[in-house]
């Protein structure tokens, strides 16, 4: 319910491309056919849902993994759908609706929703980053870098789609074809001609960018997530490789590979062509960091390129931010940005929400909120908090549900074995009831000494932020930026950073810190 109306608000804002379309100029060269109907009623939306159906409206009936969007075409012809898009055939009765049928409804629709926008990745260098962890910090400090000449550049991601001229929240990491192709056409016309955008697992399965061109492809890593949907880890890395090999629309001009995680050797090992950027700390690296230090505050290191080197100071905590800050360099250098330009900038970067956010009001201990939701994620953000604090380090997490039940013994496994002390509780249950996703969680304890579960997240950051002493630091893990808790098909506002600032001042006043 959420995102239909989070759809809504976004249609309520966005800027139609022309008055609309004809249906044969659409579907041409599409793979799907015409089997009833006028060849030509004009389409002035394309839409997915058939809520969302307003006359003028081409309706897609996509499968789906709980429902299917044939069971709403009689609702979508009710509303003045003028044509329907589907794998099945069926019976309209007086309908004068058209029916076009597609052996793949979603590769339609990509294809049709381009056509639709005016093709706007023609205009637009896209520069696409997939990965388990990292997308979203690697997409902020690519827009950072790719602005630094003065040229316009949207991002659509996680945590919000910025059009430059105007910032929409984010459903979806990777939207769906003919969103991201709004999107992209509204970008055009607020002039953007670059646009960093980070590319799911599920985006790329599910066709939702599909014959779009991009300048440059970037892959980070892969580790434990999605399996409910990709079943292993090979079937997950294969939908990645779609993405980078060009499977589902046209290669990447250009690719960066991170060679620091075994995937992206593979993929490195596979792609030795000029324009790939290979980075990392190993020496098989074309863009190196070397002379590492981690600080609280921040890494410094050395940067080697083009056989030149850098000395680089960066903002963001932890060796992954390093690995982080070398994938959006080399994004810049592949954007003609100067290298020096981007190193510089460094200072003024304003950082992630929820990515490693620090919550000070004051206290003498470290707060910080971040959205590490797997066991690989946990562990980066736990072994780093470990290495730069000086007293014990703590965590707040838990598993969401209705998804990977896989990871759940990870993340507490990691979490038992590395933080002096856990508190698991909620994160987005959903339907699933919270006992069973704990006692999925308690198979992974390794010291049931170190670990409290608790069925309240308030009060699990509560009894956190109460326990710390000087010198200590809390990590409240999972929901980083997201402003909310899913419980069911109800959306509860929640939002640990301003949950915690609250609990922190309430501690100073009742004069516990």
């Amino acid at each position: 319910m959420e995102q239909y109306k989070i759809g809504c608000r976004m249609e309520r804002l966005k800027k139609m491309s022309g008055s609309g379309k004809s249906l044969s100029k659409l579907i041409k060269k599409s793979g799907a056919k015409l089997k009833r109907g006028s060849p030509d009623p004009i389409v002035t939306r394309l839409v997915i849902d058939s809520r969302r159906v307003t006359p003028g409206s081409l309706f897609f009936a996509l499968p789906g993994l709980r429902q299917d969007g044939s069971a709403f075409i009689d609702e979508a012809l009710r509303r003045g759908a003028v044509g329907v898009v589907s794998s099945e055939p069926r019976r309209f009765g007086n309908s004068k609706a058209v029916f076009v049928q597609a052996d793949d409804p979603r590769l339609t629709l990509a294809k049709v929703a381009r056509r639709f926008f005016g093709k706007p990745d023609k205009d637009i260098d896209l520069f696409g980053i997939t990965a388990t962890n990292g997308k979203t910090t690697v997409s902020y400090l690519a827009k950072h870098f790719l602005s630094l000449d003065g040229v316009k550049t949207g991002c659509l991601g996680t945590i919000g789609y910025d059009l430059v001229d105007r910032v929409l929240p984010s459903f979806r990491t990777t939207p769906e074809a003919h969103e991201l192709c709004e999107l992209l056409s509204q970008m055009r016309d607020f002039g953007c001609t670059r646009a960093v955008m980070e590319v799911s697992s599920h985006g790329i399965d599910q066709l939702r960018i599909a014959e779009l061109k991009f300048k440059v492809g970037v892959f980070l890593n892969l580790t434990r997530d999605h399996l409910d949907y990709h079943g292993d880890m090979e079937n997950y890395f294969a939908v990645k490789r779609r993405f980078i090999d060009g499977e589902i629309g046209t290669v990447p001009k250009k690719l960066v590979l991170n060679v620091d995680d075994t995937y992206g050797r593979r993929l490195a090992d596979e792609h030795k062509e000029e324009s790939t950027i290979t980075f990392g700390t190993s020496k098989q690296a074309r863009l190196r960091a070397t002379d590492i230090e981690l600080a609280p505050d921040g890494a410094t290191f050395t940067l080697e390129w083009d056989g030149k080197r850098y000395l680089v100071n960066s903002p963001l905590i932890g060796l992954y931010n390093v690995s982080n800050t070398l994938a959006a360099l080399s994004m810049a250098v592949l954007g003609d940005v100067p290298v020096e330009k981007c190193i510089g900038s460094l200072n003024s970067f304003g950082g992630i929400p929820g990515r490693m956010e620090r919550v000070i009001t004051g206290q003498p201990f470290e707060v910080v909120v971040d959205y590490a939701h797997t066991g690989n994620a946990l562990e980066n953000a736990l072994k780093m908090l470990q290495e730069i604090t000086p007293g014990k380090v703590k965590v707040v997490f838990g598993c969401g549900g209705d998804r990977d039940r896989g990871k759940r013994v990870e993340m507490t496994k990691v979490s038992t074995e590395l933080a002096d002390y856990c508190w698991a509780t909620t994160d987005n249950p959903r339907s699933e009831v919270q006992e069973q996703i704990f006692d999925d969680m308690r198979e992974g304890i390794s010291d049931h000494s170190k670990i409290e579960f608790v069925l309240d997240r308030r009060r699990a950051i509560e009894l956190a932020l109460k326990s710390a002493d000087p010198g200590d630091c809390v990590l409240i893990a999972g929901k980083g930026h997201e402003p909310f808790q899913e419980y069911g098909d109800t959306v509860v506002p929640f939002d640990d950073r301003k949950v915690a600032r609250e609990l922190l001042e309430s501690m100073k006043l009742g004069g516990r810190i």
